[in-house]
C-alpha cells in the first residue's frame, strides 16, 4: 500500500502570500540533493514516494533519549562521554520537548532576507563544562563492519547537524563546531537471535560548518518563487525514473495511436 496519501492536505510555495513559509531541515536537504525533487514537492505539491517508516530505529531513538534523560534530571554524564573524554552533561532546558518535536515546533528562526522559516528537530544537545552548546544526533544500522561518516550519503547526516548548529546560534545559543553521533549499531555475528538484539555503542565526533546555509536559503528562495522547474541533479534517481517513465508511454503512445484517447496513469 502507498504511504502518500493524495487526499492530505499539503502546503505548498504561494508567492502571492506575506506569511512566512516553513522549511524543515530536510527540505533543505532535498533541495541540496536535487533542485528538482524540491521543486516539485515545495510548488507543485509533488512529493518523492515517501519510504517505509523505520520503526525500529524509532525504538533505538526512545531508548537513547530515555537513558539521557535520565543523566540530564541528575546532572551527571553519561559514561560515554567520559569514555570519549567529552567535557559535557546533557543540556537541561525548559525547551528541549518542544526541540525535539519537529512535526509541531522544534527549534525554528525566521530568516529576515528570505522570510523562510527554517525549522528542525533535534535527538539532544550536550552542554560543556564552558558553555557551550554540542548537537548530538542519534543514528542505528546493523552491519558488519565498523560504522564511520566516510561514506559519501552520510553527507546528509553532517548537513543535518550542520543546520541545527545554525539554528541553535540563531536563537542566541553559543554553539561548538563539534557536533556528536550515537552511532548504534545492532550485532549480527551472533549463534542465534534468542528474542534481543544485541548493540555495540559508539560516538562520532564531526566538525561541522554552517556557513553555506544563508547562501543555500537564498538559492531555495530563487527556486520557490521561479515559474521554470529546476534542472535535475545528475545522479538523482527519482528524476530518471520519472523521465524514463515519460519516455516509455510516449514511445508506446507513438507506436499505437488507438493509445492516445487511453488514460494512461
Amino acid at each position: 500500500m502507498s504511504h502518500y496519501n493524495k487526499d492530505k492536505k499539503r502546503t505548498i510555495f504561494n508567492t502571492d502570500s506575506k506569511e512566512p513559509f516553513k522549511i524543515s531541515r530536510s527540505k533543505i536537504d532535498l533541495f541540496t540533493e536535487c533542485p528538482r525533487c524540491f521543486y516539485l514537492d515545495q510548488v507543485l505539491g509533488v512529493p518523492r514516494p515517501r519510504p517505509f517508516p523505520f520503526t525500529l530505529n524509532a525504538a533505538v531513538d526512545k531508548l537513547l533519549k530515555k537513558e539521557f534523560d535520565i543523566h540530564r534530571a541528575a546532572g551527571s554524564p553519561h559514561p560515554m562521554m567520559e569514555q570519549y573524554g567529552i567535557d559535557a552533561v546533557p543540556f537541561a532546558h525548559d525547551n528541549l520537548e518542544e526541540w525535539r518535536d519537529a512535526l509541531r515546533k522544534g527549534i525554528s528562526y525566521l530568516d529576515p532576507e528570505t522570510n523562510l522559516l527554517v525549522r528542525g528537530g533535534i535527538d539532544d544537545v550536550w552542554i560543556t563544562s564552558d558553555k557551550e552548546l554540542l548537537i548530538v544526533d542519534y543514528k542505528a544500522t546493523a552491519k558488519e563492519a565498523e560504522v564511520t561518516l566516510d561514506a559519501e550519503w552520510q553527507d546528509g547526516y553532517k548537513r543535518q547537524v550542520e543546520v541545527y548548529q545554525w539554528l541553535f546560534r540563531q536563537n542566541g545559543f553559543k554553539v561548538s563546531d563539534t557536533a556528536w553521533f550515537v552511532y548504534v549499531n545492532g550485532k549480527t555475528d551472533r549463534k542465534a537471535f534468542d528474542g534481543k538484539l544485541d548493540f555495540d555503542i559508539k560516538l562520532i565526533s564531526h566538525k561541522g560548518s554552517d556557513k553555506w546555509i544563508p547562501a543555500t536559503l537564498k538559492e531555495i528562495k530563487k527556486c520557490l518563487i521561479s515559474e521554470k522547474s529546476p534542472a535535475p541533479a545528475e545522479d538523482c534517481e527519482y528524476c530518471s525514473y520519472r523521465n524514463q517513465a515519460a519516455a516509455a508511454f510516449q514511445a508506446r503512445i507513438s507506436a499505437n495511436k488507438e493509445l492516445k484517447e487511453s488514460t494512461l496513469f
